[in-house]
């Protein structure tokens, strides 16, 4: 068997993938390792013979997909929470970063550990892969040639070692901050619980009695309420017509309205009496609602606002779907491929209007090769390109940061004139995971035979007390500095401090912990910083504890 598998890597490859997903999703005390438990078979099948390795390209090529895909969805999000309280939880994630890479300097001088297996600690305790593909580039550009295969062993040693302390880690390190701090979960979400949450949206009509003043037209009621009601349709004398931002109600109007229920009741007290017994939404007679898939390149990447829909066909959007999450549109709401909308149009209009808007079931599964492999190589380009450091020395990107930083951008701008960058969403998790075992696997496969080496001769001791440390030293002081100096609820600490260890699987615990989404929040907000940040740190601690 191992002579089949050394002839053929691409068997190997897809032999790791098959064995390891299933096992990270085994749970041990709650715990599970996700996508990371591919990286361990890698290593188990490595350490069978050393020359039972992936080719070096799957790995590059599983990096450059996975960190690129990650910026294009998170782009949007990340810009949104910066104008928020981004800025100082980055703030707050970018000095804990520091420390850490400070600690690990530290541990790597008294422990008296090899360059790389030092910054293959940091990114193992913090759950950085895209950072360890960072330090296996600077090694790449900057070793022995003669050295080269055992030094781009080492950072992948001290991850592999250290990878599962930092997802337990983590995990454990919360559970004692809130056990020793008394959090109560179900307390701090009563308080932050946000109109914003879209799942509480409901339908349904209210009958006008009065407007004041006379012409006040629905934007303005919106506006003046502090609401975000869509008003869909109206019932006027016996004739329907759609409800648009410019339409002045009147008494005796039938209107149907979605929102938040707190909304409706507000705008219900202003207006008159809501449920009222006739249901609008049932009587189709000249309108309709129906609910389309958004594929078309004209819809894509623009505002609700941008597409004058009261000025084309006179449809209402009155439901945005994004993945699993339901949202309340508004002008300022930038329609994604794959987003499915519910829309209220006339009859004679409705199938002109499934066709601007594309309802192609296939498109919205596909990826536009061209722009998503001219952005990847735009990517590649910008990790070539040399940055220096103040007092000497040049720092690359690499096939890590460079494709991360302009998946951000790319995935900030949605579009550039007809050139749409953001992918389906299904694509993108695919992508994502894709990009992430094939990375995993590769580097596996690569670096098993040198963990079974550092292992036998005795080197494993000194890496695992050094994956505990910064673990907890990063977790405990990232939980002190948001939940009790900065006064943030422990609901969104946890999320910036999984944000900042880049841990998928912590996220997932800590919504276990929780019993809410709203981590979901911290966690987007210094998701890309840290991603970034690690990846820089990585080569600072590679310049600073060398020579090799």
């Amino acid at each position: 068997m191992i002579k089949i598998l050394l002839e053929n890597p691409l068997m190997l490859l897809l032999m790791v993938a098959a064995l390891g997903y299933p096992l990270g999703r085994i749970k041990c005390y709650g715990i599970t390792l996700g996508v990371g438990a591919v990286l361990f078979v890698g290593l188990g099948f490595g350490m069978l013979h050393p020359d039972m390795k992936a080719p070096a390209i799957v790995y590059i090529m599983g990096q450059a997909l996975f960190v690129y895909t990650v910026g294009l969805s998170a782009g949007p999000s990340f810009v949104s929470t910066f104008r928020r309280n981004g800025v100082m939880n980055n703030a707050v994630a970018g000095g804990v970063l520091c420390v850490s890479a400070a600690v690990c300097i530290a541990l790597q001088r008294y422990l008296e550990l090899k360059p790389g297996i030092a910054a293959g600690i940091f990114c193992g305790s913090l759950t950085a892969s895209p950072a360890l593909g960072g330090a296996l580039e600077s090694i790449r550009q900057t070793a022995p040639e003669n050295l080269l295969e055992k030094l781009l062993a080492e950072p992948v040693v001290g991850f592999s070692v250290a990878y599962p302390i930092g997802v337990i880690g983590l995990m454990l390190t919360i559970n004692v901050c809130q056990k020793l701090w008394k959090v109560d979960y179900q307390a701090e979400y009563q308080v932050l619980h946000k109109p914003e949450d879209r799942k509480s949206l409901v339908h349904c009509t209210i009958k006008v009695q009065t407007v004041e003043p006379p012409d006040t037209t629905v934007q303005r009621l919106n506006e003046s309420n502090n609401c975000e009601v869509i008003f869909s349709r109206v019932k006027r004398s016996g004739e329907f017509f759609y409800a648009g931002p410019a339409t002045v109600l009147q008494p005796g109007d039938l209107v149907m309205v979605a929102g938040l229920p707190q909304e409706i009741e507000k705008l219900a007290a202003v207006l008159g009496e809501r449920r009222s017994k006739e249901r609008l939404g049932l009587d189709r007679t000249e309108y309709e609602y129906r609910r389309i898939f958004v594929s078309s390149p004209q819809a894509i990447g623009r505002t609700i606002g941008e597409l004058h829909n009261d000025q084309r066909f006179g449809e209402v959007i009155t439901l945005v779907r994004r993945g699993d999450s339901e949202l309340l549109p508004d002008g300022e709401m930038v329609l994604e491929l794959g987003d499915v909308i519910r829309v209220l149009a006339h009859k004679s209009d409705m199938d002109a209007v499934t066709a601007f808007f594309g309802n192609s079931y296939r498109k919205v599964s596909e990826v536009d090769v061209m722009t998503f492999s001219l952005g990847l190589v735009i990517g590649l380009i910008l990790g070539l390109i040399p940055f220096p450091f103040p007092g000497g020395g040049s720092m690359q990107l690499g096939f890590a940061g460079g494709p991360l930083i302009v998946g951000i951008l790319l995935g900030t701008f949605g579009r550039t004139g007809k050139m749409v960058w953001s992918l389906p969403y299904s694509a993108s998790m695919t992508l994502k995971q894709v990009g992430l075992v094939l990375f995993l696997a590769g580097i596996g496969t690569r670096s098993g035979y040198s963990l079974l080496t550092t292992l036998t001769e005795g080197g494993g001791g000194a890496i695992f007390i050094a994956g505990v440390c910064l673990t907890a030293v990063t977790a405990f002081l990232g939980l002190f500095i948001a939940h009790k100096i900065m006064k943030l609820p422990m609901t969104l600490a946890v999320g910036i401090v999984a944000g900042m260890h880049t841990s998928t699987p912590g996220l997932g615990y800590i919504k276990e912990q929780t019993g809410n989404d709203l981590s979901d929040q911290g966690y987007a907000c210094v998701f890309p910083f840290a991603t970034i940040g690690k990846i820089i740190l990585v080569h600072i601690i590679l310049a600073t504890v060398g020579p090799y």
